[in-house]
């Protein structure tokens, strides 16, 4: 079968692109999707999009330089889910590292849930090696409606950069 080539760029993540990102999570994820956009004009974090010529988001996600100490923390990275597989999230993951780079900043950092081998399988064919396990939890939209806590166990992976 006959592949198909679609030039892609990287860009900040815009407040009007949050209409097109409900591929992303549920109402209440791109309500803390708009908080983190509001954050990186003030620069201690970016929030990039990768788009193909519509300039419509097909991948988002973060990268906060607070987190760690000397460290760009990679976080919230999300592939629409009909196009997973196709090398948009290194794109994504390797956009964000030269944004920790231009900062000169010489480490990324990030953490993956353990119960998610294949974003996990990703990180590593990057460069990420693991070197720690922590809990994480944040709050989602709950089946039948209200909010709960959602809780877990991330692996915490790092890679030098250049």
């Amino acid at each position: 079968m006959p592949g198909v080539l679609v030039t892609l760029s990287v860009r900040d993540l815009r407040p009007g692109d949050l209409e097109w990102c409900s591929w992303s999570g549920t109402a209440l994820h791109l309500t803390q999707v708009a908080r983190e956009v509001k954050r990186a004009r003030t620069g201690v974090a970016d929030y990039l999009a990768v788009c193909p010529p519509s300039d419509l988001p097909v991948a988002i996600g973060g990268v906060d330089f607070e987190v760690r100490p000397g460290a760009g923390t990679l976080w919230q990275l999300a592939v629409h889910p009909a196009l997973q597989s196709c090398g948009i999230g290194s794109l994504l993951v390797r956009a964000a590292e030269q944004r920790i780079t231009a900062r000169g900043l010489r480490r990324a950092e990030l953490s993956v849930e353990e119960d998610n081998p294949r974003a996990r399988a990703l990180y590593e064919r990057l460069g990420y090696t693991a070197y720690g396990s922590e809990p994480d939890a944040w709050d989602e939209e709950a089946p039948g409606g209200g909010i709960r806590r959602y809780e877990t166990v991330c692996t915490v992976m790092r890679k030098p950069l250049p």
